[in-house]
């Protein structure tokens, strides 16, 4: 354990943004899971309405710094031509 109070603190605000980025990119993994099976099941609806809060989602994190912007962009890019194959097929 630091003995340094700056460093104590740095600490403990590194545990919160641990804990929130951990959930926020748990909660990523979810939306793009549901993006995924209703491409994958031809159900061109629910992938367009999942894919859509993907999307806000994605650009969320990437605002608050979870995630790199180029990072959420091609994560968008490629959820984007997975509905898209849904649509289309």
């Amino acid at each position: 354990m630091a003995n340094i109070k700056s460093q104590i603190k740095r600490n403990r605000q590194n545990e919160r943004r641990r804990v929130r980025n951990k959930a926020i990119r748990t909660e990523l993994k979810t939306y793009t899971k549901k993006v995924r099976t209703a491409a994958a099941e031809g159900d061109a609806e629910n992938a367009g309405k999942d894919l859509a809060v993907a999307i806000r989602q994605l650009d969320k994190a990437a605002s608050k710094g979870v995630m790199h912007k180029r990072a959420a962009a091609r994560k968008k890019a490629r959820l984007s031509r997975a509905a898209g194959t849904a649509s289309a097929g």
